[in-house]
């Protein structure tokens, strides 16, 4: 098979997602390459899916599942038989179903998972003072999806046409999920700290004396949460917890305090490695 041309379909809030997705691209070389970041478009206008295009889709985990909000931009997309390689970066915790879903997916719009890729991104939630999964993808991470686009091209070179390039079993992938007795204590200490501070904040707070209404966090934000002007208010409502603002201000202004941010760094503080399937 000769692939014309590649397509990387992301939506990455805080770019880990795309980042990756990029450095599988640039191992697989096949063909011009296109991005397309559906992060901050509402209303995307999906790409046309040709003979000789090779599809690249990176997604984040968000609960173990894929962003529902990244499925619901991708819902009109037509794969026509296209060759997939599917990714979803999480947040060193586990990626759960999200793969499996991610596959079912590609399978339900007519194209065909050839590789398959779970890699760590830093946690939404990792700050300074809980680090969870900080500065990754780092370089080793970014040289190994490079490395998995180099194998996935090796096989679509091997092939005489895209229905000899055999789909792969999702599920041979395994979870990397923590033992069931440490998963209960994680649980049992999640309900702990849920009784003691039951109202968590349902979106990042600004502190106004540091805001200058640059408006970062306005072009960051993939629900359109926040407004041009009014940067220090968020619309709860829209927020969906990426903290892409948090991330990208740069006044430090804005904040997302959860109880699950010491839970999280407490438990999943040993980095992960990222699992690849080709």
């Amino acid at each position: 098979m000769k692939a014309d041309k590649t397509i990387v379909l992301t939506f990455s809030p805080t770019r880990t997602s795309r980042r990756i997705g990029e450095a599988i691209a640039r191992g697989l070389s096949c063909g011009q390459t296109e991005v397309m970041d559906l992060t901050c478009n509402g209303k995307p206008t999906l790409p046309d899916i040709t003979t000789g295009t090779l599809v690249v889709i990176s997604v984040p985990v968000y609960g173990g599942m894929v962003a529902p909000i990244a499925m619901e931009r991708m819902v009109a997309l037509q794969l026509n038989g296209a060759p997939c390689v599917i990714n979803v970066t999480y947040g060193n915790r586990a990626y759960e179903q999200s793969l499996n879903q991610l596959d079912a997916f590609i399978r339900e719009h007519g194209g065909k998972t050839i590789a398959a890729g779970a890699f760590v991104g830093e946690h939404s939630y990792s700050n300074g003072q809980y680090p969870i999964a900080a500065g990754r993808p780092d370089r080793k991470d970014l040289e190994e999806a490079e490395q998995f686009g180099r194998k996935i091209r090796q096989r679509i070179i091997a092939a005489d046409n895209p229905e000899r390039i055999a789909a792969v079993d999702v599920k041979l992938l395994p979870d990397p999920a923590m033992s069931d007795a440490t998963m209960l204590q994680f649980r049992n200490d999640v309900q702990q700290a849920l009784k003691r501070q039951p109202a968590i904040n349902s979106a990042p707070v600004t502190d106004a004396g540091l805001c200058t209404h640059c408006g970062t966090c306005v072009l960051h934000c993939p629900t359109h949460a926040i407004e041009k002007g009014n940067e220090c208010h968020t619309d709860a409502s829209k927020c969906i917890k990426c903290c892409a603002c948090v991330k990208t201000c740069p006044q430090r202004a804005r904040t997302y305090e959860t109880p699950f941010s010491n839970l999280l760094n407490k438990y999943f503080n040993t980095p992960k490695r990222n699992l690849t399937l080709a």
